[in-house]
């Protein structure tokens, strides 16, 4: 009798494999992603408390309905402060705490407060919001409006007889829409709405802080007023003549006077300041998404075997596919590049957040502009690769318990809030043809760092660089192939504004900001030596290289438009990309044998990936059993259907098959 071959034992056996031959020190690599090893001890400890304390449990969060999910949720927020009192957590250990929690908590109030409130009403409000005396929401988006800022319905008309703002919704249209924490959580909310002086002059969108329930009884107070000073509650988030005070106006740029005389900010876009850290959290914040991705997709490849039989009698691990290795090993290049751009654009928000707090907007536009790009790339490239990794794991990666789909759903949104993609493309364009208009020929210009591709334009012996046998192993030749890509593309749309093609936008801001990404990476591999071991360094080099790469495939069509990808006469027949498409098939093999290192530096624990598929220990087919196990339908064996819909339907067809014998 032959001996019977048992899967779910291998997994163990190929995981612990794969972590042997990694080459590199996880540890070292993991504290570099983590900016630092003191900065990953915090995490570790952060992440020891929420996985052990039994209301941050998982398990039955697959099964829950909405009325559950959500008082799940309000627990959890409470819990969080009470642990972060217990432990005296500082506010960065709650940013850490936040940041591996992946409940959807409401965090849009606090930054909007903190950037835009006046000196005095800081000192009213700040130590409520830090703590939680009061909970918010940022009640931007309308019915009607969403990305154009500028044309919401809302209005703040200021009344200076009594030294007050009328906050209206004139139409069903102004009504304020997909406001996280509105309806059941929030106690106060930051309100943008058109500012109207007296005699009717619209002076565009402002900030206000409004408050929405009693601190009480958390009964809804909105309140409309009338000719006899009578008040009552509505329950809808449309406000019919709402007074609040004159210093509720969020006016630390832009104010009114007692007399309704307005204090114009110096920057037109400061109400704007705030959607800037949102959209610098989101690159971070779409790095590690893709690294949980990638984590668990490599995890579940690597023990994972189908199909062919090797030379030790059994299946090939899918991973060694270079049909599926291919796809998933680029994940990891995007999650690492993301995750240190995202550092270091956060450090940049920081920076501009007290630069304007002195006075210096020198920044703002600058940032405007990059964040826009930087949202659209990573919420677009984000959304992509989850779903790539979730279809890499065949059938299981479409469970709940695989917990991408979970994740792709939670991201998918991305691509709208915050600004609409589309819509974002169309200033990110509009902002580099200001710059490329702006060019001359006659004096050096002072470009910005989202602006540095244009200056191949300028230098008339400047041209593209020229392919050659070590051209794919050289991180500036594929940033170069993208700065003109950029320049060309900005240069295109500039000449034919007569002629517009329509999706010429969304190419041009593609590469624009891709363009100015390839830049950070060159920067982040120089630095590499000095951050980590030759070993380390050699390895994460290659991912970089890997990340630039498969962006150059990425934008072909637009690099053989403008001859930027030459192919000689005698290649015609001959597919002039294959020395790229080679070169990134090597990077993905070269890192084959350290994806499990990998991954395993981002420090994920089982907890935190919450996917039976990407368990840490490879025992994937135990983890799925054991999930299954959790789901209620499984407690009993004879469900309460049978007795009200199975067995009235099984019946009558028996009766009706009986009939026709």
């Amino acid at each position: 009798m032959s001996r019977v071959h048992d899967p779910s034992k291998q997994n163990a056996v190929d995981m612990d494999k794969a972590r042997s031959t990694a080459s590199i020190n996880v540890v070292d690599v993991r504290n570099f992603l983590n900016d630092g090893a003191a900065r990953w001890r915090r995490r570790e400890g952060i992440v020891g408390v929420l996985s052990t304390d039994p209301l941050f449990d998982k398990s039955k969060r697959p099964f829950q309905n909405r009325q559950q999910q959500f008082l799940r949720g309000e627990a959890i927020s409470n819990r969080l402060y009470e642990l972060k009192e217990i432990h005296k957590w500082t506010q960065e250990d709650m940013t850490i705490a936040l940041s591996v929690m992946d409940e959807g908590l409401a965090i849009s109030f606090e930054p909007v407060i903190d950037l835009q409130a006046t000196p005095d009403l800081l000192s009213k409000y700040s130590a409520l919001v830090a703590n939680k005396g009061i909970l918010g929401c940022y009640l931007q988006t309308e019915l009607g409006h969403g990305s154009n800022v500028n044309k919401l319905e809302t209005t703040a008309t200021y009344l200076p007889q009594t030294q007050e703002f009328e906050i209206h919704s004139p139409t069903l249209t102004s009504t304020k829409w997909w406001i996280g924490a509105l309806g059941k959580t929030a106690t106060h909310g930051v309100i943008q709405a058109k500012l109207i002086l007296p005699g009717g002059k619209d002076m565009g969108p402002h900030l206000f802080l409004i408050q929405l329930r009693s601190l009480g009884e958390f009964r809804l107070i909105v309140l409309r007023h009338s000719a006899a000073g009578r008040q009552r509650t509505t329950v809808s988030p449309r406000f019919d003549h709402v007074r609040i005070p004159k210093e509720n106006m969020l006016s630390k740029f832009a104010g009114v006077t007692d007399s309704g005389e307005y204090v114009t900010p110096p920057h037109a876009k400061m109400s704007f300041s705030g959607l800037l850290y949102f959209r610098s959290k989101m690159v971070t914040n779409a790095g590690w998404l893709i690294a949980k991705g990638a984590t668990v997709s490599i995890r579940y490849a690597t023990v994972r075997r189908q199909g062919e039989i090797g030379p030790d009698g059994l299946e090939r691990q899918t991973i060694s596919y270079p049909s599926l290795h291919a796809r998933i090993i680029p994940l990891l290049a995007r999650a690492y590049v993301y995750i240190e751009l995202g550092r270091a654009l956060t450090k940049r928000v920081d920076d501009l957040a007290h630069g304007l707090s002195s006075g210096d907007m020198s920044q703002l536009a600058e940032m405007h502009v990059m964040t826009s790009g930087l949202k659209v790339l990573v919420s677009t490239t984000g959304i992509q690769d989850l779903e790539t990794a979730r279809r890499s794991m065949g059938g299981h990666g479409f469970s709940a318990f695989s917990g991408l789909g979970k994740l792709y759903a939670d991201f998918v949104p991305a691509a709208t809030y915050e600004g609409e993609n589309f819509v974002l493309d169309q200033q990110v364009v509009r902002a580099a043809l200001k710059t490329f208009r702006g060019l001359s020929p006659t004096k050096v210009p002072s470009l910005s760092i989202t602006s540095l591709y244009l200056r191949h334009l300028l230098d008339k012996d400047s041209a593209p660089p020229s392919l050659d046998d070590q051209a794919w192993t050289q991180p500036t030749f594929a940033i170069l192939l993208l700065e003109w890509r950029a320049a060309f593309l900005v240069q295109e749309i500039a000449n034919t504004t007569s002629a517009p093609e329509p999706t010429a936008a969304h190419r041009a801001s593609r590469a624009v900001t891709e363009a100015f990404v390839a830049g950070r990476v060159g920067e982040l591999i120089t630095g590499l030596d000095a951050a980590l071991k030759s070993r380390e360094a050699a390895v994460v080099r290659k991912v970089y290289l890997l990340y630039l790469l498969v962006t150059v495939e990425s934008g072909l069509v637009d690099l053989f438009s403008f001859g930027l990808f030459p192919a000689s006469r005698e290649m015609q027949s001959r597919d002039a990309t294959r020395g790229l498409r080679l070169a990134i098939a090597d990077l993905c093999k070269d890192l084959l044998p350290e994806a499990i290192g990998l991954s395993d530096a981002f420090g994920f624990t089982d907890w935190e990936l919450d996917s039976a598929l990407g368990a840490y220990d490879g025992k994937v087919y135990e983890a799925l059993w054991a999930k299954a196990q959790q789901e209620p339908l499984n407690e009993t064996d004879v469900t309460e259907a049978y007795q009200t819909s199975i067995r009235p339907l099984l019946l009558r067809g028996q009766k009706l098959a009986k009939a026709k014998l």
